[in-house]
């Protein structure tokens, strides 16, 4: 850690101000993420958010690569919302192509992106626990989520990089057992779901270095663009799921989880209800999960028409959304725009951290749950 001290001195007092860099190689930094902050004393003054340490060149990528191939891509966009990343991908195809898709195939992809949303959120309560400073979350958020990625490997023979959602559908059918398999999980997972929230959620340590920490209004979430939990723990009833509804969510029962304060804590307690309400919409899924194919009528070289389209959809940090241009008659996009969450959610983090203490510098970005790999795409 690299630092520069600054004297500012006048006639009546002398003042300082320290540069601290926090960054990138950093426990608290998640990911190859590098803040310089500008402190008086123990407060923040300034902060300056510096990201282009992976290089990802995603969106460019694209333009080389033909539209079954991108989806590989989009695996590794956001690396812990892998299915969620693939559906936006393939929908802005579906849409450009006007495929119909089959109702079995909406379903498994229903299933599986609020799997990934319960596994993502998971992790975050385990990572969220080591900057405040505790073991137990970290080992009850892998756990959870371990088991979650042994049925994402027995239905698309890979722990994270699936490249199983289609254009059209899926890859292939659910593996013999997976109901009861799912079930299974499902029960495991509301008791670890019951073990987090007894160690974190109504811990006193853990209220006392949240709750009133980078608090962000309604207002300033919204001109800051930002999306997903963090907008909704400012109270903000807004989730593409019930707002622009896509596949069959607009079928399902289930709510959208609101804070109050737009704090640190309201950020985490949304991700936790946001567990619940995705275990109730997988039970919907698996009650009414039909027989039938699972990949629509597609061309096996794909040629979307000449356009632009976009299509957006609610993955664990927000707001993603697919801008795709197409010349029409082509193999490959002529142009593909990809609106990252955490990248637009990053917009905030001066605001929510200027004047707090550098004690909660690290709480504060942890509440946002970046993923570089998306940031720096």
């Amino acid at each position: 850690m690299e630092t520069k001290a600054t004297v500012i001195r006048d006639e009546n007092s002398e003042t300082a101000e320290l540069r601290i860099n926090m960054g990138p190689q950093h426990p608290a930094t998640h990911g190859v993420f590098r803040m310089v902050l500008t402190l008086d004393g123990e407060r923040v003054v300034t902060v300056e958010p510096h990201i282009g340490y992976l290089h990802r060149g995603s969106e460019k990528l694209t333009e080389g690569e033909n539209f079954q191939q991108i989806t590989t891509l989009f695996d590794r966009l956001d690396y812990i919302s892998n299915f969620n990343n693939e559906w936006v991908y393939v929908r802005t195809v579906e849409r450009a192509m006007e495929v119909e898709i089959p109702e079995r195939a909406e379903f498994i992809r229903i299933i599986l992106g609020e799997l990934n949303r319960i596994a993502s959120h998971f992790l975050f309560y385990g990572t969220y626990g080591l900057d405040i400073g505790a073991m137990n979350p970290v080992m009850i958020g892998f756990r959870e989520r371990e088991r979650i990625q042994a049925l994402f490997e027995g239905v698309s023979g890979a722990r994270m990089m699936h490249n199983y959602f289609r254009v059209g559908g899926v890859k292939e059918d659910l593996p013999d057992g997976f109901v009861p398999a799912i079930n299974a999980l499902l029960e495991h997972l509301k008791k670890g779901y019951e073990d987090a929230k007894n160690i974190l959620t109504e811990s006193e340590i853990f209220i006392e270095r949240t709750a009133g920490i980078g608090a962000l209004d309604a207002e300033r979430t919204l001109d800051y663009g930002v999306t997903g939990p963090v907008l909704r723990a400012a109270g903000v009833d807004y989730d593409i799921r019930k707002a622009d509804p896509y596949s069959m969510y607009s079928d399902l029962d289930f709510s959208v989880p609101l804070g109050s304060h737009g704090d640190c804590y309201d950020r985490y307690m949304v991700r936790m209800l946001e567990i619940e309400q995705s275990i109730k919409i997988i039970e919907q899924c698996i009650r009414r999960l039909p027989d039938g194919p699972i990949q629509g009528k597609v061309s096996r070289i794909l040629r979307p028409p000449e356009g632009d389209f976009f299509v957006h959809g609610e993955n664990p940090r927000g707001d993603l959304g697919v801008y795709l241009v197409s010349t029409g008659g082509t193999v490959r996009p002529y142009r593909l725009k990809i609106r990252g969450p955490s990248f637009s959610n990053l917009m905030a983090l001066s605001s929510m951290m200027e004047g707090a203490y550098l004690a909660d510098s690290t709480v504060i970005l942890g509440s946002l749950d970046i993923v570089l790999g998306e940031v720096d795409r």
